[in-house]
């Protein structure tokens, strides 16, 4: 960087150089199928909107896409791209900024590529057109969750190379698939492959929320998702008889119970001042199943709950309790799970923890205000934990109502910038985490 030039210019020079067609073009996408950077507009929210433009969308993301973005991405940073087909079209890109003492345990930066359906009649604006208003709002599906974070991640990485820093440990920045739908085809998938020991992870950064306040939320553990479904067999007959055993009245003994139960978690958390969402069991019905015609008596009908469980509640005593309401609706009623995680592991927020110590000092000189919770919902962070490896969900989206997988999700520019400042911090912090004893 020559004397006196400013790190976003020298970046910038340097992009032109690299790729002369991504100069700003009022006229529309750059050659080649780049997007332009509108003229006065920082660059990093340019390569922001452009991310967001990519339809990575279930239910058929254009996964090639985002590979092909990412490759381009590695190529500018002089970073080397690894990819790994963990399932059949699925594949994990790694880019990896070495440290100077490559054997310490790594830094990991993850973010997931694909993005939830949209419903289009209910937005503003065309939901992967990246449409910016005059306050700067950026309104895209993935705006929140999380092409925000990738991008961050990569400008910050990009600044930290631009000055010149050398960091102690090694960064993986790590773009998977498949978050959206469960993982399975994706992290969950990951963990187990021997290519992921390879990375020798000791802290992984991953998704958090927004706030809609002044500070952060920081999330050390999730809540186990059951997804749950309950048959509840019964005597059919003809719609003009009072037939006993019925699978409806089994039904309305099996809902009562969830339903109460549910009642009963949401008035602890509406009368408790430290309770967040994610220390109290969700219970909600999302399906029910039965029945061929008005006439008939169903021989079965089903019913199926989305339960999120805190990381607090011992599982095998609940799991007891379910079946007890099933077992009070009738001898014959019986549960499946469609979804079933057991993990109840937490990352520490002691300030004995070297990991935990350096991302709160770090946040403490940049006067940020941290609010610990408990992730409400399920990231790939589980997997990640599940294996052992500490992780904090963080998107540092202050001042920010919560809209992932909502209508109309939007990111300030103002906010998606100074969150590259953050990054900036965390991972140079981070990776400068002196060595472990076992590590020296």
């Amino acid at each position: 960087m020559a004397r006196g030039e400013s790190s976003h210019n020298w970046v910038y020079n340097t992009l032109i150089k690299i790729n002369p067609t991504m100069l700003p073009d009022k006229d529309g996408p750059g050659v080649g199928g780049r997007q332009s950077f509108p003229e006065g507009e920082d660059l990093s929210v340019s390569l922001f909107r452009e991310y967001l433009r990519l339809k990575t969308v279930h239910p058929d993301p254009d996964y090639d896409a985002a590979i092909r973005f990412l490759d381009r991405i590695a190529e500018e940073l002089d970073l080397p791209m690894r990819k790994i087909e963990v399932c059949p079209g699925r594949v994990v890109s790694i880019m990896t900024l070495e440290g100077k003492n490559p054997t310490l345990k790594s830094i990991l930066l993850n973010s997931h590529t694909d993005v939830v359906p949209v419903y289009q009649e209910h937005w503003k604006y065309d939901a992967f057109s990246a449409f910016k208003d005059a306050e700067g709002n950026i309104y895209a599906r993935g705006s929140q969750d999380m092409k925000c974070v990738t991008i961050q991640y990569i400008q910050a990485v990009r600044r930290l190379k631009a000055e010149g820093q050398k960091l102690m440990r090694t960064v993986h920045l790590m773009f998977v698939p498949d978050e959206e739908v469960g993982g399975h085809k994706g992290m969950e998938s990951f963990v187990k492959n021997p290519e992921f020991q390879k990375l020798n992870i000791g802290f992984a950064l991953d998704e958090g929320l927004a706030n809609p306040g002044e500070a952060f939320t920081v999330f050390y553990g999730e809540r186990n998702p059951w997804w749950i479904t309950v048959h509840c067999p019964g005597s059919p007959g003809h719609g003009s008889r009072f037939v006993e055993n019925t699978a409806a009245e089994k039904l309305r003994q099996v809902m009562n119970s969830f339903l109460d139960f549910r009642e009963k978690e949401k008035q602890r958390l509406n009368t408790s001042e430290c309770f967040t969402l994610g220390d109290v069991t969700t219970v909600n019905m999302t399906m029910v199943k039965g029945g061929v015609a008005y006439n008939v008596i169903p021989a079965e009908m089903d019913v199926s709950f989305d339960l999120r469980i805190p990381p607090t509640v011992n599982l095998q005593e609940f799991e007891k309790q379910i079946k007890e309401w099933c077992k009070e609706a009738g001898e014959d009623v019986t549960y499946e799970f469609a979804q079933k995680h057991m993990n109840q592991n937490m990352t520490s927020t002691e300030e004995s923890d070297p990991w935990w110590s350096a991302f709160s000092a770090a946040c403490k000189a940049m006067n940020i205000t941290l609010e610990k919770e408990i992730f409400p919902a399920a990231t790939d962070s589980r997997f990640i934990r599940a294996v052992g490896i500490p992780a904090i969900g963080f998107s540092p989206m202050n001042l920010t109502p919560i809209l992932l997988h909502d209508h109309n999700e939007f990111l300030n520019e103002k906010v998606f910038l100074k969150g590259i400042s953050v990054f900036e911090k965390l991972i140079s912090a981070l990776a400068s985490v002196p060595a472990f004893p076992d590590e020296a």
